[in-house]
């Protein structure tokens, strides 16, 4: 099908997601980190919103690359029936209904519970049973100042690792632990935990006398900021589609290239005359004769209801700001000042026109969200174009999924 006919079928909304992009990214964060250290890629949350299997196909073959690292047994197994080799981690809490498939297909699981452990050790044996001879591979989660999932980084840990080390059917490939706040310009919490991580992998080697092949701690802000967590793996989540962890790191160190932008389309234009309201409860009330314009997406599309009466699009690259609230499948815009402003044309809402640019920080600030919420939140009802060298490589559409 080509190019005009694909944009013609999907003028209500699309994303347009450039692999060229993403690639960009994960080399030039690479050129930042220690030559030994490789790199995970995180596309948990279907590649915050971008689509895990593109990107997965796309980033396999990049020699420095590791692996992914996901959220839920779900999106392993996604990752594995699209025919994903490399190692997948599952960074979170993994439940017991799934551990055979899992261990069956080599994805390694975040442990920190003795109860995982037997029952891994108890799915092993099942597959032992069956004549399936694989250990679970799991990476030991270490809490060192995340308050959120981990063993303490304490004698109490070191006795849970032994256990894991004692445990039939448990491979230790990994240990990592994760940064609270290497997002912020003061380093010094990050450096903290840092220490407290390497403390704890020393204890380990003293007590048990083993060193874990894998130990990784580094997230998006420390690949930037960090260089001491440049351990045996770095994982790259936010920065890898090209947004920053916050306002709050530096933005000259590694150059990175926006991979994600929406458009739709207008699809109505009329006048209305001083006193007119716009939309619910009429927020909006025109001082004066204006023209404005419809779009057809809105919050149920996962487009930020916190734009109303804030936010803006890109008409003939000019900014049109959004007049009164954002509808669940609709908004309003304002093109008094485009006189050239037509039904039918395209409108950028995240992306460039011209020399125009709106970003997903921007919005974030405006709506009161961030960057990676508002990437996740983009829904299905919004297909997405994946393009590499300026062509378009194929189209995922999840109206099949409601």
């Amino acid at each position: 099908m080509k190019k005009e006919d694909i944009i013609y079928r999907l003028k209500r909304v699309y994303a347009e997601i450039d692999l060229d992009a993403i690639r960009y990214n994960m080399e030039n964060m690479k050129k930042n980190i220690a030559s030994k250290t490789e790199m995970i890629a995180v596309i948990k949350t279907d590649g915050y919103g971008h689509g895990a299997v593109p990107i997965a196909r796309e980033l396999e073959p990049l020699a420095f690359l590791h692996g992914f690292a996901v959220a839920t047994a779900e999106e392993a197994c996604l990752l594995k029936d699209a025919g994903i080799s490399k190692p997948i981690l599952i960074l979170g809490y993994t439940f017991p209904y799934s551990y055979e498939k899992l261990i069956q297909e080599e994805v390694r699981m975040a442990v920190f519970r003795y109860d995982t452990l037997r029952e891994l050790s108890d799915a092993a044996a099942r597959l032992e049973k069956k004549g399936i001879h694989k250990k679970a591979k799991i990476h030991i989660k270490v809490d060192t100042g995340m308050s959120r999932i981990g063993v303490r980084a304490d004698e109490e840990g070191v006795c849970f690792v032994e256990r894991a080390f004692e445990t039939d059917g448990i491979e230790v490939e990994g240990i990592f632990t994760h940064f609270a706040r290497a997002d912020e310009a003061d380093k010094s919490a990050a450096e903290g935990q840092i220490i407290l991580f390497e403390q704890f992998l020393a204890l380990i080697k003293d007590r048990t006398g083993r060193e874990i092949p894998l130990k990784h701690c580094s997230n998006s802000a420390g690949i930037l900021e960090l260089p001491r967590a440049n351990m045996d793996l770095v994982r790259a989540g936010i920065t890898l589609y090209g947004l920053l962890p916050s306002n709050q790191v530096q933005k000259d160190i590694v150059r990175l290239a926006p991979a994600l932008s929406l458009y739709s389309t207008i699809v109505y234009i009329k006048e209305i005359q001083k006193g007119t309201g716009v939309s619910y409860g009429s927020t909006f009330v025109a001082e004066e004769k204006m023209r404005i314009a419809t779009i057809p997406i809105g919050y149920g599309d996962g487009y930020p209801r916190g734009l109303s009466g804030k936010g803006f699009v890109l008409v003939h690259g000019q900014r049109a700001p959004i007049l009164g609230r954002v509808c669940m499948d609709q908004f309003m815009i304002d093109v008094t000042h485009i006189p050239g402003a037509a039904q039918g044309d395209t409108v950028t809402l995240i992306g460039c026109d011209g020399d125009e640019q709106i970003t997903m920080e921007e919005l974030g600030v405006l709506s009161g969200r961030f960057n990676y919420e508002f990437a996740c939140d983009i829904g299905k009802r919004v297909p997405r174009i994946y393009k590499k060298g300026g062509e378009i490589l194929c189209i995922e559409e999840y109206y099949k999924d409601f």
